[in-house]
């Protein structure tokens, strides 16, 4: 895109998640995609004017009418590469979040769509979250090809403010609330031995005894054989007698698999399964019972104090590692009563993740220390209340593209407990957090239906996330000078990180558009920061 004396620069921009879904959208794939989506809109409003499409057939049409206007252009999708057309008209840049060491090169299953590295070359060039994404961009296109590094410019919705509560090393005593549910191991009453059946009692066992059919002899294969036979045809004559569909081939169905079904050969009973399904067919699996859970359209508070430590994720998603997590600080405080680790759970389904928590958590006990699990929606004040809450924030991921719930926290100076690796190493090191060592293994894309080992991601090491956890909280304990200097680098990294200072002059050069001048000014700056255009 040649410089020109066109008058505004346009930022056409799309999300697979819009505005009004956004809140829905918490834990799908493109959840992430439409926050980087808002969190860029802020930045691009204040040197350009920025259109919201709701799918890729808006962009060439609205494209046409602003060069009708001699305004020039620009499409910015937040997709994934292979959601992304190459046949546009309008310019197109995917800003990708990817967590893997190589990106998908080749095409699978005929599709080319599946080829990153065509999509993006066809593009010209791309925007990354982090170093890590662009060494594995430029390992499949060369060490030439234009990438960008742009992290999230979230430094102004969540650098502290005035009004903004300093995080502390032990938290005296706080209120945190959801509109949901919150599970508290405190109030569970948990014991590994509930993840047995109770032993039946002599009673039971003597009723299950009494209610074994007897042996199925000739002639009570006969007798069963009679009575439904009998019901059958006195159906056929009188007409049904049982609801709807379930009447007469029901009887036949009974017989076969109550009388017959053991006595013929394997051959026999595969082709009446397939010919007569009605009679023969496998039988219906029993539906388990529908857990009954708490209401969640109500409002739920706990109060936590201690040193807390807080994790926001998602149990179907394969990076987070959060039974390690729990383990660890389970371990970790076992028999330490005012350590709590407040996890934020962003899976929408609760019964999908439940009994599986529970389980885990079951597996553990017993420990004197406290798991918090917050399930439902925040609002801002309530959000502002758990930030203020953390003494620590926790990430035990295989990987990350970026990881907003840490940088937020961070940005309000939250010292970290985090591995530095994939997109998390441009901003974890000894200054803000304590590394959890990891190590590199093998792994697939998600996108790839054969799963094959093409990539790889990292395997956090436990013994040293369950050292972080006992590190961190001696220092709350012992050093909070120490603490305040970890919580002051964090917030002073998340500032030189994911602020906008100087994103104006670099996305504009990449873009090839001339530059205007540097945000300078004190009073520039400021409004870089806090994005008020």
């Amino acid at each position: 895109m040649a410089a020109s004396s066109w008058e505004a620069m346009n930022f056409i921009l799309y999300s697979a998640v819009n505005d009004s879904l956004t809140r829905q959208a918490v834990g799908r794939p493109q959840y992430d995609y439409a926050f980087i989506l808002q969190a860029y809109r802020q930045v691009l409003e204040c040197f350009g004017r920025v259109h919201i499409v709701a799918s890729f057939a808006e962009v060439d049409p609205l494209a046409r009418r602003l060069s009708q206007e001699r305004q020039e252009s620009v499409f910015l999708s937040f997709a994934a590469p292979q959601d992304t057309p190459t046949d546009l008209i309008c310019p197109s840049v995917c800003v990708v979040a990817w967590e893997f060491d190589s990106i998908p090169s080749r095409q699978e299953r005929g599709d080319p769509q599946q080829d990153w590295s065509r999509i993006l070359g066809i593009h010209g060039r791309v925007i990354t979250l982090s170093n890590h994404a662009a060494r594995a961009i430029r390992k499949a296109l060369g060490e030439d090809f234009p990438v960008l590094i742009l992290p999230v410019p979230l430094w102004q919705n969540f650098a502290i403010s005035p009004k903004s509560v300093q995080p502390v090393p032990i938290n005296p005593g706080s209120t945190i609330d959801i509109t949901g549910c919150i599970l508290d191991t405190r109030v569970l009453g948990l014991c590994v031995d509930d993840l047995l059946p109770p032993l039946p009692t002599d009673e039971e066992l003597a009723r299950i005894e009494a209610l074994k059919p007897p042996p199925l002899t000739p002639y009570r294969r006969f007798i069963i054989a009679k009575h439904y036979l009998h019901a059958w045809v006195w159906d056929i004559v009188r007409g049904p007698s049982l609801p709807e569909s379930g009447h007469r081939i029901q009887y036949l169905n009974q017989w076969y698999w109550e009388g017959v079904q053991d006595l013929l050969p394997d051959f026999l009973r595969s082709w009446l399964a397939r010919y007569l399904p009605g009679v023969a067919g496998p039988l219906p699996v029993p539906v388990a019972p529908v857990l009954e859970l708490a209401d969640l359209s109500q409002g739920a508070e706990t109060r936590v104090d201690g040193v807390v430590y807080v994790s926001v994720l998602d149990t179907q998603d394969g990076r987070s590692n959060w039974p390690r997590l729990i383990s660890a600080f389970c371990w970790a405080f076992r028999d330490t009563s005012d350590a709590t680790l407040v996890l934020r759970i962003t899976q929408t389904d609760l019964a999908a993740y439940y009994v599986e928590v529970l389980t885990v958590l079951r597996q553990l006990s017993p420990f004197a220390c406290r798991v918090v699990v917050l399930h439902g929606e925040l609002n801002e004040s309530q959000s502002e209340r758990l930030y203020q809450a953390a003494s620590f924030y926790v990430n035990a991921s295989h990987r990350e593209g970026l990881c907003l719930p840490l940088m937020e926290f961070m940005a309000r100076g939250t010292p970290a407990l985090a591995p530095d690796h994939t997109a998390m190493e441009d901003y974890i090191d000894e200054t803000v957090a304590f590394v959890v060592n990891s190590s590199a293994e093998p792994a697939f894309w998600p996108e790839d239906i054969r799963t094959l080992y093409r990539t790889r991601q990292y395997r956090p090491d436990w013994g040293s996330l369950k050292n972080a956890f006992q590190q961190s909280y001696r220092m709350s304990k012992e050093n909070p000078q120490a603490y305040e200097v970890m919580s002051g680098a964090a917030i002073a990294r998340m500032h030189v990180y994911c602020s906008v200072i100087s994103w104006q002059s670099r996305l504009l050069a990449f873009l090839g558009q001339p530059v205007t001048g540097e945000l300078k000014t004190a009073s520039a700056v400021n409004m870089a920061d806090n994005a008020l255009c």
